[in-house]
């Protein structure tokens, strides 16, 4: 949408308006009749549309292209001119959407006044529009791990592409925070991010849901592609999506247009594609229920957003940052975290990731009492022990073990869960737990605790032969 198209059966007029255009640095295109001025608006929409109500030897005169413009492609206004204009022409084509009525023969400058204005009134419909679809979803990414570091570059590199993005990652990861993120640092920030949540739309409304329909009562409904036009369409959990949808998404790929589901007229966009799932795809190929060419259509660049449980260093920032979400959100008290409740934090199993620790936030404030700092007790856990602080519960397994036994147990379990709520620091952690640090490697040797590399950052783990023969 950057041009005029200038409808006219009169090739004088139209060459004459395209002059006075393009030498206002207007591009534009012309057209003599109806089939060319579809033609030409089904190839791209444009800017602005100068159209003569009176064609000859066409199949439509003006107000019928009138209308059908204005169902198609709502957007982009129109500028009537007419040689035999009266009250009558002028009212009807204002009734059907037209933006003004211009009499021949014209003056420039009106005409140029007018144009100016509709093309600035559109834009700014446009913006609105925009803002009010575009999901106000942070987009803003929380850390220091150096899982997070290297997620953070990954992102930062397909930001200056148009590449396809395929994120995985367990749910609850923030998948979809990262897709916002790569939107909004790319040079697609200012138009739409749409998500279709593949696993929400039932099967038989996905295809109505993704590309729109006509029905003559209600005539067009533009669909999710439609609506993303000129930016981003993303694909939550696309494994879910219905066998029969999938190839007719790897066409829209590959041709990037596609037809509502009751309609004729072809329509193009302009996309970038991202996806996410948490399953594995490649067994959802041999499984028949994920198709490969969609796979290496979507898999030009594959990310994988680690869990919170790879990034437990980040806890602090996030629950902080959420604090401050609800605060501004929901006027929940703006509280504070103690050492005790961090540390609680980082121990703690998440299956749900940052989801999980974001809900956990949310409880805690809204049922905490007053504004003082959380403590550990507030989290899930600290109440089962029945209020005896200090008092240590033990699993039921390590109860029926001989003492030291339990002991070795339950130092190598604290220890893993310490090295690895600091990210493999073996310093930081002999510092918590209160030992020097050749007294640490000593005991971690004993207990057959090792670190390695994973995903960049140092995991400890029992070693496997400490495993074969426990």
């Amino acid at each position: 949408m950057s041009d005029i198209l200038i409808v006219d059966d009169e090739r004088d007029i139209r060459e004459l308006i395209s002059d006075i255009l393009e030498d206002e640095g207007f591009a534009t295109r012309l057209a003599s009749n109806s089939d060319e001025t579809m033609a030409e608006i089904n190839t791209e929409a444009p800017a602005l549309i100068i159209l003569d109500i009176w064609l000859k030897d066409s199949r439509m005169d003006g107000i019928d292209i009138l209308k059908t413009v204005k169902r198609d492609n709502p957007d982009v206004p129109v500028v009537i001119i007419s040689g035999h204009g009266n009250i009558e022409i002028a009212v009807a084509a204002i009734k059907q959407g037209a933006y003004d009525f211009i009499e021949k023969p014209f003056n420039i400058d009106q005409l140029l006044v007018v144009i100016r204005r509709a093309m600035e009134t559109s834009r700014l419909r446009r913006e609105n529009q925009n803002l009010k679809r575009r999901d106000v979803a942070t987009s803003e990414m929380i850390g220091t791990s150096a899982p997070y570091r290297a997620l953070l570059g990954q992102l930062d590199k397909v930001t200056k592409s148009n590449g396809r993005v395929l994120l995985t990652g367990p749910a609850g990861s923030g998948k979809e925070v990262a897709a916002r993120y790569i939107h909004a640092h790319s040079a697609r920030a200012s138009a739409p991010f749409v998500t279709v949540n593949c696993a929400g739309v039932a099967p038989d409304r996905m295809e109505e849901v993704l590309f729109g329909r006509e029905t003559p009562d209600r005539g067009v409904e533009p669909g999710l592609l439609e609506q993303a036009h000129g930016g981003v369409i993303y694909f939550d959990e696309v494994a879910d999506m219905p066998l029969g949808t999938q190839s007719k998404i790897l066409r829209v790929l590959v041709d990037q247009q596609f037809t509502r589901v009751g309609g004729t007229d072809k329509v193009r966009v302009d996309l970038r594609v991202i996806s996410s799932t948490n399953r594995d795809l490649d067994q959802a190929i041999k499984a028949d229920t994920f198709r490969q060419e969609l796979y290496h259509r979507l898999n030009v660049v594959p990310i994988a957003v680690p869990s919170l449980e790879e990034r437990r260093e980040d806890i602090p920032l996030l629950a902080e940052h959420f604090i401050a979400e609800f605060n501004a959100s929901q006027g929940l008290p703006q509280r504070a975290l103690t050492e005790d409740a961090v540390a609680l934090m980082q121990t703690m199993v998440w299956p749900g990731n940052v989801r999980q620790l974001k809900n956990l936030v949310e409880r805690v404030l809204i049922l905490g009492d007053g504004t003082g700092p959380i403590e550990a007790r507030e989290l899930p856990g600290e109440e089962e022990n029945g209020g005896d602080e200090g008092r240590v519960v033990l699993s039921g397994a390590l109860a029926t073990l001989p003492l030291r036994e339990a002991r070795e147990a339950f130092e190598r379990e604290y220890l893993l869960t310490q090295i690895n709520r600091f990210g493999g620091n073996i310093s930081r952690t002999a510092n918590f737990v209160g030992m020097e640090r050749s007294a640490l490697h000593r005991k971690l040797k004993s207990l057959g605790v090792v670190t390695s590399a994973k995903a960049g950052v140092r995991v400890a783990h029992v070693d496997e032969e400490v495993e074969a023969a426990g």
